[in-house]
């Protein structure tokens, strides 16, 4: 966990020492701070605002370039900060109000490789003057929509009635939009958020949190091993 207060990181720490699951096993006052310690982490909890006056952008991007997912903990007052680390590719945000249950519930599915999707994350994309629109023809919204819900490429054909191959082709074509938009789309996660915001898919309801895959471990705010 990243922030520069004390208090957050011990009510993290009282929240994961009830989950059989969870464990912080590190924190610093900043990014460079918490990577110095060499120790590896699945998630990083990051707190918006830091006195070292990194921007939460230049936070986000760093983590992500080490590998690391994050998660925006925040009191949610610095909408212009949500939207920098949304640009940058967190995860999602989570405010400081939240429950208990919504904290871990977001905890579980970023480890788990999937956005948390809360309110708070949609009104900072939403809100977002900088986000430039990309223009789909409704044959590639279909194939967005569906791949981008989980469907294969071969699925997605199936419900088109077009080839897998034709299918790879329309999710090209839609890589190419959003990177000449400045919104790059890498991976399946990365096409999920552009679809949710760009508003092909609806932001769905909170979700159980995954089970947790106790098979292995790689440390950090992560699955804790039998």
């Amino acid at each position: 966990m990243v922030d520069d207060h004390p208090s957050p990181v011990w009510g993290i720490e009282r929240i994961l020492d009830r989950q059989p699951d969870l464990e912080l096993v590190c924190s610093a006052s900043t990014v460079g701070g918490l990577l110095a310690q060499g120790i590896a982490m699945d998630i990083v909890i990051l707190d918006l605002r830091l006195d070292d006056g990194t921007s939460p952008g230049e936070n986000v991007a760093r983590l992500t370039e080490e590998g690391i997912g994050t998660v925006v903990y925040t009191s949610g007052e610095h909408p212009d900060l949500l939207r920098s680390a949304a640009r940058a590719g967190t995860l999602g945000v989570v405010l400081k109000s939240a429950s208990e249950g919504e904290i871990v519930d977001a905890i579980r599915t970023a480890a788990s490789g999937h956005a948390v999707l809360t309110t708070e994350w949609a009104a900072a994309i939403d809100a977002d003057p900088d986000l430039a629109a990309v223009d789909l023809s409704p044959q590639l919204q279909r194939v967005l929509t569906l791949y981008a819900s989980g469907e294969t490429s071969a699925g997605v054909g199936a419900a088109l009635g077009v080839t897998a191959e034709t299918v790879n082709e329309y999710l090209k074509r839609i890589r190419q939009k959003y990177a000449a938009a400045g919104r790059p789309t890498r991976t399946k996660l990365d096409l999920f958020k552009r679809a949710v915001e760009d508003g092909w898919l609806p932001l769905p309801g909170r979700r159980p949190a995954p089970a947790p895959d106790r098979s292995s471990r790689r440390g950090g705010i992560g699955r804790t091993p039998e």
